[in-house]
């Protein structure tokens, strides 16, 4: 990968978010804890929710990812309490798509993603990115199953 690619895929906004990554406390006692891992680099997410009539309502990242992977966790773990499993399968399809496929940019809630448009070109990069929004809709899954609830 050439010097400017690089540049440009590491911009400046994407080690912000990075940096600021939300939701990374532990929680006690979840409900339900998913890692999901890349095979091609190693990052990893855990993922652990409470849900309490099919939305999170409790939710902790603990993403040890690349500085993409990273800015995906934090602008996904912005958007977490409240939603569904739908909402989220959703926005993770939607990125997939913007990745793989040259598809549209999130929109809000889940505007940041356009940060991410130049990992288009590096497909190598693209499991990374999608670590956080994988797991999140399998530990949602995972809760479905079993009829999981906050009291």
């Amino acid at each position: 990968m050439p010097d400017a690619d690089l540049v440009k895929l590491y911009s400046g906004r994407i080690l912000e978010l990075a940096a600021d990554m939300p939701m990374a406390a532990p929680l006690d006692d979840p409900q339900v804890t998913v890692r999901k891992r890349s095979p091609l680099c190693g990052s990893t997410v855990t993922v652990s929710l409470d849900v309490a009539d099919g939305r999170i309502v409790r939710y902790a990242q603990d993403v040890k990812a690349c500085a993409l992977g990273q800015a995906s966790a934090s602008i996904s773990g912005r958007q977490m309490i409240g939603r569904d499993l739908a909402e989220v399968a959703a926005i993770r399809d939607s990125l997939r798509a913007m990745l793989k496929e040259s598809g549209p940019v999130p929109e809000a809630p889940w505007d940041g993603y356009e940060v991410l448009t130049p990992a288009r070109e590096f497909k190598n990069r693209h499991a990374s990115i999608m670590l956080a929004l994988d797991a999140t809709v399998a530990a949602l899954e995972e809760t479905e199953r079993a009829g999981l609830t906050v009291s």
